[in-house]
């Protein structure tokens, strides 16, 4: 949380007027809330740094204008493309494990086609999805 990479995600909003920082941790938050509520056991430690760095995306994916090609190629899409390129970019930034990994590049599943491989994983998926749709509503809790 203090690298230079996370804290400059503050600068950067996600939905609504929530930064991808914020957004990030309210994952974070909501998937091990999850995982105590539902008595899974799970790494919290990948859990957190996974949630944590799902979206280390880096850009501001809203002045994008699609265009004809994004239409038609509808794969190269911010949905589709960003957990590659957090991935990416996280895995410069941070040594990470398999699990975080997963986390990262599976999080936007349906869209990544290869369904999560770990528990941890899967709660972080959840959590987005419904931080998503809260931050979307602007309902924030």
């Amino acid at each position: 949380m203090r690298s230079d990479g996370f804290r400059s995600s503050a600068n950067h909003m996600q939905h609504g007027d929530v930064s991808v920082m914020k957004h990030s941790i309210r994952v974070a938050k909501t998937a091990i809330g999850l995982s105590h509520k539902l008595g899974i056991k799970v790494s919290e430690r990948d859990l957190v740094r996974g949630a944590l760095l799902h979206d280390y995306f880096g850009y501001d994916w809203h002045g994008k204008k699609v265009g004809l090609y994004e239409i038609i190629h509808f794969y190269k899409m911010h949905g589709f493309t960003h957990p590659g390129t957090a991935l990416k970019n996280a895995e410069r930034d941070f040594d990470l494990n398999n699990r975080q990994r997963d986390i990262i590049k599976k999080h936007m599943w349906p869209l990544t086609i290869k369904p999560p491989a770990c528990r941890e994983a899967w709660l972080v998926t959840m959590a987005d999805k419904y931080c998503s749709l809260m931050e979307t509503l602007r309902i924030h809790h």
